[in-house]
């Protein structure tokens, strides 16, 4: 009680306080936040992909203070919002991944927003998460690019499996915070692959995929 007059709990999207019977977003926020709708997978070396909501207006402000302003109390409720889409899939899932800051980011930042991300997701499925990929070098941000070739370039060899991944034959979900063309998740499916995985699905928080399509 002390907690809750001290530190009010507001919702993750527009910051506004919660009523009573509210838990991680307003009623508001649940009828009109931009759900993300189904698309075609035309992400390469991805079986799948979903998202939770479009990556605009308020979820886009709410992802950035995650990322940047140390929101990093956001993962759980992200995970459930993004266990229920996962849920949706109806694939058997062994393993959940993440798509890794670099060591320099995670050091500026204090944390990997999605390795969190990942664990909350795989805490409301009970699937194991297990760290595969590091960051071999480290290219500019995706976000400072726009030109989609750009961004596939700027991935590509960005990526190695960590030498005790136990990949062989699994399928595996790869989390990330924002798919926007897909190249960043393309090139860490194409790099599971690689390493003996048997399919590589996707989910994220938000798609800029047009509604749009890192």
């Amino acid at each position: 009680m002390i907690l809750d007059l001290l530190f009010p709990k507001k919702c993750i999207l527009c910051r506004n306080l919660h009523s009573k019977d509210e838990t991680d977003l307003c009623h508001a926020c649940r009828q009109n936040a931009p759900e993300f709708s189904p698309i075609k997978n035309n992400i390469p070396f991805v079986a799948g992909w979903t998202a939770v909501w479009y990556y605009r207006d308020d979820v886009k402000k709410s992802i950035q203070r995650y990322k940047f302003r140390n929101a990093r109390s956001y993962a759980a409720a992200y995970g459930r919002f993004l266990a229920l889409r996962i849920q949706q899939m109806q694939v058997d899932f062994d393993y959940i991944t993440w798509v890794p800051v670099s060591f320099r980011r995670k050091f500026q930042r204090g944390y990997d927003q999605v390795e969190l991300l990942a664990k909350a997701v795989g805490k409301e499925l009970d699937i194991p998460v297990i760290p595969t990929l590091k960051k071999a070098r480290h290219p500019p941000a995706q976000s400072s690019l726009k030109d989609p070739s750009q961004r596939k370039a700027n991935v590509l060899g960005a990526y190695r499996t960590m030498q005790d991944s136990k990949l062989s034959t699994k399928t595996v979900l790869l989390i990330d915070d924002v798919i926007t063309t897909g190249a960043t998740v393309s090139e860490c499916a194409k790099v599971l692959l690689s390493s003996g995985a048997k399919e590589i699905y996707c989910a994220a928080v938000a798609s800029a995929h047009n509604n749009k399509h890192k």
